[in-house]
């Protein structure tokens, strides 16, 4: 496609709504404006690599400001879905992943909590089976990494450090995925991760819940499965740990929706 997309050429009214979230909504209006842009992206059909309208006709075309919608460019930024490039504009990021198809975009919605219940459900297969595969595939070298970053998680909830937490909680994951020496699997634990983070990101504004502590004692049983052999055990401690995870995110959601 060449060139901005016309608005008004796509043939749908033009949303002259505000973005400010309703009274006791717990979203804030960039996170809304963030949503509405990764369905906006999907409507105008869009590809990887596509020229986005500028930031002042999507303020227009959404009825908020500016500022409102560079904030929520920072979250699309951040997440992969939209690349800033200086003096030039907004494209869609090349992402050859799932989230960069137009399918997946179009299918999950980082609110549906429906979908994000079916993620977890995915998540939990997939990184099941990696563990499984890992416990008997693993060279020392991958399982000093997976040690590794089950210490840098541990070391960022210590220290308050949440970043840290999640590069290390990141790191874990996919350090085992690696460790099964499957490829689908890599990429699936790796896509399946990108999405759920699109969801807390946009639709519960960052890292959820209580369950920082829990999970390092959770990562820990993994990773002592996995070095011992283990497979069943690896298996087990895995979906131990993506069922406690639902358990926290569906309590953050009861907590932030009712109160």
């Amino acid at each position: 496609m060449d060139g901005t997309p016309s608005l008004e050429a796509t043939g749908m009214p033009a949303q002259q709504q505000d973005a400010t979230p309703p009274a006791g909504s717990y979203r804030p209006g960039y996170e809304l404006v963030a949503e509405q842009l990764l369905q906006l992206i999907t409507e105008l059909r869009l590809q990887p690599g596509d020229r986005m309208p500028t930031e002042n006709q999507l303020a227009s075309r959404l009825g908020t400001s500016r500022t409102v919608v560079r904030e929520a460019i920072k979250i699309l930024s951040a997440i992969g879905r939209v690349r800033a490039q200086k003096g030039r504009g907004l494209y869609v990021a090349n992402d050859d992943g799932m989230l960069g198809s137009s399918r997946w975009s179009g299918f999950f919605l980082p609110t549906d909590l429906d979908h994000i219940y079916m993620l977890f459900e995915f998540r939990r297969v997939q990184e099941a089976a990696a563990s499984r595969l890992a416990a008997t595939r693993a060279t020392p070298a991958e399982l000093r990494a997976i040690e590794a970053a089950a210490e840098l998680c541990r070391e960022g909830h210590v220290t308050g450090q949440s970043a840290r937490f999640d590069s290390g909680d990141d790191d874990f994951h996919l350090g085992i995925a690696a460790a099964s020496h499957n490829p689908f699997l890599v990429t699936a634990v790796r896509e399946a991760r990108r999405l759920q983070r699109q969801s807390s990101t946009i639709g519960l504004h960052g890292t959820v819940g209580g369950h920082a502590e829990e999970a390092i004692a959770e990562h820990a049983a993994i990773y002592r499965a996995i070095r011992d052999g283990d497979a069943e055990a690896a298996a087990r401690a895995a979906a131990i740990h993506l069922d406690k995870t639902l358990e926290d995110y569906r309590r953050e959601i009861q907590r932030r929706v009712f109160g």
